[in-house]
């Protein structure tokens, strides 16, 4: 098996890093950063978005698994002291295979450039740099509503944990393909309404953003931002392609959501 590993960049990941990459060249594992079967991130889920997007032209080919140095995070749940028996189970135990949900976002533009296509682990904005934003949203099709406000966030279920949760969204869980639109300070009043609450889209449906007001606005794809002026539209919808994530063993999505947020408080 062709593995490839990656690390956050402080101390203590890069000598896991090292430790690791030994231990498995030992085990006869080849070392191959461009075209992994499984790609190892060392330091915690901000680590696995980089790997993800640097690995998304090979998203059919290549799984991931992360190994945490600071907190457990959702997508790094290893711990360095479990490095040993990982390394035994990656060169002796094929991985099963957790498949998650991804974001399409289409950026289309005024002056009829090609649309730009990313996609999404976690989620998309869109925010207004000053002012307030004036968004259509039309969804499948039908005009929903016009949003005022500062932004509006669309994550995938296992992005319904990060900035989603912080708006007030609903924690999705990743069996589910399907997409969440969640506001950020909407306007309502008696004049300007929207729905006030977070939607949840499934698969088949699509949520298209158009701006009313001529603002500046940015817009981001996970930790990636982007700043827009002209832009005429931005599609979203669950994505043909999918995530894959190296299972050793069962780590139950409600389980990470208990020990992230509530913890030992019981």
């Amino acid at each position: 098996m062709k593995f490839m590993l990656t690390s956050k960049g402080d101390e203590t990941s890069d000598a896991l890093c090292k430790k690791m990459r030994q231990y498995l060249e030992d085990f006869d594992l080849k070392w191959d950063p461009e075209e992994p079967d499984l790609v190892i991130s060392v330091g915690g889920d901000g680590t696995l978005l980089s790997n993800f997007h640097r690995y998304k032209a090979r998203l059919a080919e290549t799984a991931f698994i992360g190994v945490h140095t600071g907190h457990l995070g959702f997508y790094a749940d290893w711990t360095p002291q479990e490095v040993e028996k990982l390394v035994i189970d990656i060169a002796k135990t094929p991985f099963d295979v957790v498949e998650y949900p991804l974001l399409e976002v289409m950026v289309s533009y005024i002056n009829g450039d090609s649309a730009a296509r990313y996609l999404a682990l976690n989620e998309c904005t869109v925010k207004c740099v000053e002012g307030s934003l004036v968004m259509d949203v039309t969804i499948k099709n039908d005009h929903f509503e016009t949003f005022r406000g500062d932004g509006l966030c669309i994550s995938t279920p296992s992005g319904s944990t990060a900035y989603n949760k912080a708006l007030g969204g609903a924690i999705v869980h990743p069996s589910l393909e399907a997409i969440q639109l969640a506001e950020m300070a909407s306007i309502n009043n008696r004049v300007f309404r929207t729905v006030g609450s977070p939607l949840i889209l499934p698969k088949h449906h699509t949520c298209l953003l158009e701006p009313v007001n001529d603002v500046d606005f940015t817009v981001t794809i996970d930790h990636l931002t982007l700043l827009h002026k002209d832009v005429q539209s931005i599609q979203c919808k669950v994505a043909k392609e999918k995530v894959r994530f190296a299972r050793y063993r069962s780590f139950p999505f409600w389980s990470r959501v208990r020990e992230s947020f509530i913890g030992d408080a019981e």
